[in-house]
């Protein structure tokens, strides 16, 4: 027996652990038409009957790439009145943070309620170092800034190992609210074009659905031992500007979590077209049929994730042996090549878009607590369109002729991926 049928031998077969598909999900699946009814309208209902959140009128959005978040964010902290919170997996000691921490302490010192939530996993604990606590916490803290861990790692238990929070989240006087993909370390920094300076894609909202980023950033506050936040950081929801939006806050369980229940229903609302640009493009199996069901009612699906550079090695590998049947299907698909393609968009059509933090991977649909900002606003699909167009000049086409095709070790790598990922 080689190395790779060991490894092989390694992961369970199909139905060995009750599921169908080998480490595939067991069958909490949406049955039904893939298809909705057409409209912003009748999408807005199947969102809602299947989150409990729906499109909600009255917003201003900014979309915000690479490193430009920052400057924007920086000077909203700097212009706060009352709160800011701030939730992020990776918080690392770099320039930025220092950027961020000295907005932060000078609020403080002037009377503003300042909140901080992070994930060890992402910040310090997994890693054995204490960078955080000794070169961040502690000058925030020192000033009056409130600090929390979120599910501390007591005993390394692998379910709390797993059940971590992937969100990004910022709000200032619960009326701006920042999300995507961001977090504060040295590789946020930059345009996207060198390996170190990783690409990435976030949103800037003002309207109703700050509430509901604010509540999810409560509820962090809360499991963290942070107590109750005041109601002051709940503002009355004032309509400021034309596009409609809702904020999908995510929690790993047993069956359906929010971000598949989103993803299948934004996904089923396509008619024209479906690109999505994914850090960890791996998705389970319905979602795969959902694309191929797609391609076959003559939806244009496009696919861009990361190249060469790339963060979790074995993500890629698992992500390159979803391309072949999608390629079969009529799926178009590229790799990002100068750096690590970090964003989680999705665009349909020319009027539905989504920014946040959602991966499409078993990991981040099944375990982690992730939020995204599902968008109708034909003018920010626009602008989401031509990130794209940007995007694609600096990557490169993936056909079954030069790098499609599967093989054993593509295959190991999703097995294992969706295995750490799977429901029960």
């Amino acid at each position: 027996m080689d190395e790779m049928q060991e490894l092989e031998a390694l992961i369970p077969k199909p139905g060995a652990l009750g599921f169908s598909g080998g480490v595939e999900r067991a069958r909490h699946e949406m049955h039904g038409p893939f298809t909705l009814p057409p409209g912003p309208e009748a999408f807005s209902f199947a969102l809602y009957q299947s989150t409990g959140v729906g499109l909600t009128p009255g917003h201003s959005l900014e979309l915000l790439e690479n490193s430009a978040v920052f400057e924007r964010m920086l000077a909203d902290i700097r212009a706060a009145q009352s709160s800011v919170h701030v939730l992020v997996y990776i918080w690392r000691p770099c320039e930025l943070s220092d950027r961020v921490v000295e907005a932060l302490v000078e609020r403080a010192r002037a009377g503003v309620a300042c909140r901080v939530v992070v994930d060890p996993v992402g910040s310090e604990e997994i890693r054995g170092d204490r960078d955080f606590d000794q070169k961040v916490e502690k000058v925030l803290t020192g000033a009056g800034v409130e600090v929390h861990y979120f599910r501390l790692l007591a005993g390394k238990v692998l379910g709390r190992l797993l059940g971590r929070s992937h969100q990004k989240l910022v709000i200032v006087d619960g009326r701006i609210g920042y999300t995507g993909g961001f977090g504060i370390w040295k590789v946020w920094e930059g345009d996207g074009l060198k390996p170190d300076e990783w690409r990435d894609t976030h949103v800037r909202v003002e309207g109703p659905e700050v509430r509901r980023m604010q509540l999810s950033f409560s509820r962090h506050w809360q499991e963290s031992g942070g107590g109750l936040i005041p109601p002051s950081a709940f503002p009355e929801a004032e309509p400021m500007g034309p596009c409609a939006a809702g904020f999908i806050d995510s929690a790993g369980k047993l069956g359906l979590t929010d971000a598949e229940r989103m993803i299948r229903i934004v996904i089923g609302a396509a008619r024209e077209r479906i690109w999505i640009a994914n850090a960890y493009f791996s998705p389970p199996n319905a979602i795969l049929e959902q694309l191929e069901e797609k391609c076959r009612q003559g939806v244009e699906i496009r696919i861009l994730g990361p190249g060469p550079n790339h963060d979790v090695p074995i993500m890629r590998a698992s992500q390159r042996s979803t391309y072949e049947r999608l390629l079969a299907a009529g799926a178009r698909i590229w790799e990002y090549q100068p750096s690590m393609m970090h964003s989680k968009t999705l665009l349909v059509d020319d009027w539905l878009a989504v920014v946040g933090s959602t991966n499409m991977d078993s990991l981040s649909l099944n375990k982690l607590k992730e939020g995204s900002l599902v968008i109708h606003d034909a003018s920010f699909v626009r602008k989401l369109a031509r990130c794209w167009a940007k995007d694609l000049r600096h990557s490169k086409e993936i056909t079954l002729e030069n790098g499609g095709r599967t093989n054993p070790w593509r295959r190991l790598a999703r097995r294992a991926t969706q295995l750490v990922g799977q429901d029960r």
